[in-house]
């Protein structure tokens, strides 16, 4: 029979292997699902030129666009 001692070392072991695996599996996924899928589109950065007084041009939106996908990739290297 198991000592009382060596149960909870075991279960103390396997809670913090499951929540480092589970912080770094959500991390990865979350990173994937970012890059699928960008929080701001340029629909979104066109209503929020507009509500600025600006009047946005595709040139300046495919401008911010690139400039944030550029921002993104640079912050994945690190």
């Amino acid at each position: 029979m198991i000592s009382t001692w060596l149960a909870i070392l075991i279960a103390v072991l396997t809670l913090i292997i499951g929540l480092v695996g589970g912080f770094f599996l959500a991390r990865n996924s979350m990173k994937s699902y970012l890059a699928k899928k960008p929080p701001i589109s340029e629909e979104m950065m066109k209503s929020m030129m507009m509500s600025m007084g600006q009047k946005p041009s595709q040139k300046k939106l495919n401008q911010m666009m690139a400039q944030m996908k550029q921002q993104s990739a640079n912050s994945q290297k690190k």
